[in-house]
């Protein structure tokens, strides 16, 4: 049985976290709500103009700065250990990739996140993710100077293409941007679902579906008629609740999508052997 891959990317913040990755360690640190540090960043943003993920980036490295905390790599890779998911997400992604072996599907998973980078390189399911992009500071002398990278909502519809063309390092802008065949690409648009929790993953929702590929959009309890606006304005393929446990929404979903990559093979291995 030949073998197929399948991605899956995701959101971070409220797609597999419970909450913002920065409200767990890193802001109570600071002294500070999440209430108080996300008004500071919109206060920020609002007084300069400047775009709200590098006002986020900023406040934090200003707020350390105002406690005497020297932010590090290491630093921000601490505060990520505590971070909380959602019932079932820490054995979720061998569940998925065992499923997908037996169906003849190799499953890679994708992490594109508004969030801090460094934070989520200390959390447990880090390991689980074939690549992983985020917003992430330049460092010189051990300290941040400058973001390295800024990832905002729509800037993540590029790593959809990233992905399918296996064009990986972010400096490489030809690989992304040239044309590239169907039969060249390392996965299919169509074999390339994305997961996300609401307004701010709209882009990529929509682009993985007209592309033939399926969005699911996940939801917190009492959240469900947010995403649900997403599914009836056709953005996303799927709604289900966050709960990554075997049986649950997601695990039957994501199960049925590797059986209709595994189905797509076969066909297409039928199809040639009958011209044959």
């Amino acid at each position: 049985m030949a073998k197929t891959k399948l991605a899956i990317m995701y959101d971070f913040d409220k797609t597999l976290s419970t909450t913002d990755m920065q409200n767990y360690t890193f802001i109570p640190k600071l002294g500070m709500t999440p209430e108080e540090f996300w008004g500071k960043t919109t206060e920020f943003s609002a007084q300069t103009g400047c775009e709200r993920i590098l006002s986020y980036m900023y406040v934090m490295l200003r707020e350390a700065r105002k406690k005497g905390i020297k932010v590090t790599r290491e630093y921000l890779n601490e505060c990520g250990k505590d971070i909380k998911f959602y019932p079932g997400v820490v054995d979720y992604f061998k569940r998925i990739n065992d499923y997908g072996k037996s169906k003849g599907v190799i499953v890679e998973h994708y992490l594109v996140s508004s969030g801090t980078k460094e934070i989520v390189e200390g959390c447990p399911i880090f390991k689980e993710f074939k690549e992983a992009w985020g917003c992430e500071y330049h460092y010189e002398n051990g300290e941040p100077v400058w973001p390295k990278l800024a990832i905002n909502y729509t800037q993540k519809t590029q790593f959809f293409f990233r992905i399918a063309k296996g064009a990986f390092e972010i400096t490489n802008d030809a690989a992304v941007n040239e044309k590239t065949a169907e039969d060249e690409r390392k996965i299919p648009y169509r074999n390339i679902v994305y997961m996300g929790d609401g307004m701010t993953d709209i882009p990529c929702m929509t682009l993985v579906k007209k592309n033939d590929g399926k969005s699911i959009a996940v939801y917190q309890k009492g959240q469900k008629e947010k995403v649900k606006e997403i599914y009836d304005d056709h953005r996303c393929d799927f709604i289900a609740y966050a709960d990554y446990s075997e049986g649950k929404a997601i695990d039957k979903i994501l199960k049925m999508i590797i059986d209709r990559v595994a189905l797509d093979r076969d066909m297409e291995e039928a199809r040639k052997n009958s011209i044959d």
